[in-house]
């Protein structure tokens, strides 16, 4: 057995408490097999000459604090080609006049790109797990493999403005993708079929779509509440809320996981709350496309899991988690106009232990047992000085560059703020030749 030990720091344990213990870990097994004196399977200390007592291989956590590693539970990561190409404009403009017409000329080539490069930026700052709509998920699924994070993955299914033979084969790829590339990574990527929202798939499609994934237990993820105008038309069509109609069509269940949320009724909190479907909130994208703020204290309290995601780098404009933290406290406290909502152990909670629930994937905990996911955030910064309270830190003052080590499955994928996995130059410039290429083939 090869072993890892993170030494010399301080863990943010899963009820809260931070103290000062090393980590050790099973590289090969890619579990926690002690933090401090507490051991796996064992309710005894660890005591010298056993296993959590030395380590093949050492990080030094000295000054900093082990966080468990971040999860960005909703994104598109090779969005980051189109990040600052078009800004200040409201959902349905940005998408129609600037996004889909850009996007439609996208190549499988550019989509690893852009994947490789939001990869990147989630590593150098702590997030080990992430969820991803969009496109050639076979390339996706390449940058997750040699990456070495973990994911969900899924083809972005949207059928309006397309024949009944366009759309049908959009059906059928997010459902082959999801069969095709599910357990890939050494079992590092998940799937999920990802119809793009309950307004933009026509109804037929969603039903036969979700019905072929559930015969396959394979869970749906997809865009709800995010503007008024991808509430009103489901209302005034149907004369239901959204989420009564996505329990009509069977996409509510307790591996479903729903992006933003923003609009949501009583009745809507209380639906998601039974079926155990989570909700995603991207509070940078929301604010920035100034869709609304997402109740998300009120989901809470009913017990609805809440997790947290960037959304794309073209409506955020980074994939850090920490800027997303700070945000979603802000907001939260805005939205129910209350300065003890949303308080900064529950950011830290959704961005970690909540959003691994919601995607359905290890991590999210520093426990014996535990997938080994873990950052480690370097507290020896102007900026987080003094330390009263780590956990406020994390959530109000922590940067994704304090993030020193980035851990997954018992593999550093940084070590001293170096990415291990993939060739930051390289990547930055593979990225930045497609961008500009892309824009040049669109404006053409």
């Amino acid at each position: 057995m090869n072993t890892l030990r993170v030494t010399g720091g301080r863990v943010l344990h899963p009820d809260g408490r931070v103290t000062a213990a090393d980590v050790t870990i099973d590289s090969d097994a890619g579990t926690i097999l002690a933090v401090g004196d507490e051991t796996a399977g064992e309710d005894e200390p660890a005591e010298d000459g056993d296993e959590s007592a030395s380590a093949d291989e050492t990080l030094d956590a000295e000054g900093s604090l082990v966080i468990p590693g971040l999860v960005n539970a909703h994104t598109h990561a090779a969005m980051t080609l189109l990040r600052g190409y078009a800004d200040d404009k409201p959902l349905d403009a940005w998408l129609q006049e600037d996004i889909w017409p850009i996007e439609a000329a996208l190549t499988p080539d550019d989509i690893e790109a852009g994947t490789a490069l939001g990869v990147l930026e989630m590593i150098r700052s702590g997030t080990t797990a992430f969820a991803d709509m969009y496109f050639a998920m076979d390339r996706v699924a390449d940058v997750v493999d040699r990456a070495g994070v973990r994911a969900r993955l899924g083809h972005g299914v949207v059928t309006v403005g397309k024949d009944e033979a366009d759309a049908r084969a959009d059906v059928k790829e997010s459902l082959a993708v999801a069969a095709e590339l599910d357990g890939a990574a050494d079992g590092r990527i998940r799937t999920a079929f990802m119809p793009h929202s309950l307004t933009t798939v026509g109804e037929t499609y969603l039903r036969e779509g979700i019905e072929a994934a559930r015969e396959a237990g394979v869970p749906i993820h997809l865009h709800a509440n995010e503007t008024v105008d991808e509430v009103d038309p489901i209302v005034d069509e149907r004369g239901v809320r959204p989420i009564a109609y996505a329990a009509e069509i069977d996409s509510l269940g307790p591996d479903d996981f729903f992006a933003h949320g923003v609009h949501l009724d009583d009745s809507e909190i209380e639906r998601l709350a039974e079926a155990g479907t989570a909700i995603v909130h991207c509070p940078a994208s929301n604010m920035k496309l100034a869709s609304g703020m997402a109740p998300v204290q009120r989901l809470r309290e009913a017990g609805v899991t809440v997790a947290l995601g960037t959304d794309g780098a073209a409506s955020n404009n980074d994939l850090d988690v920490f800027d997303e933290m700070r945000d979603a406290a802000m907001l939260g406290k805005l939205a129910a106009d209350d300065a003890a909502a949303v308080p900064a152990d529950a950011v830290v909670e959704m961005a970690t232990a909540a959003g691994a629930e919601a995607l359905g994937l290890p991590g999210g905990r520093i426990e014996p047992g535990a997938a080994a996911d873990l950052a480690v955030v370097d507290l020896d910064a102007p900026h987080l000085t003094p330390v009263h309270d780590p956990v406020s830190h994390l959530a109000y003052a922590a940067r994704g560059s304090d993030v020193r080590h980035t851990v997954c499955d018992g593999e550093v994928l940084m070590r001293d703020r170096e990415v291990l996995t993939l060739d930051a130059a390289a990547v930055q410039e593979r990225a930045a030749d497609a961008a500009a290429d892309l824009v040049a083939r669109v404006d053409d």
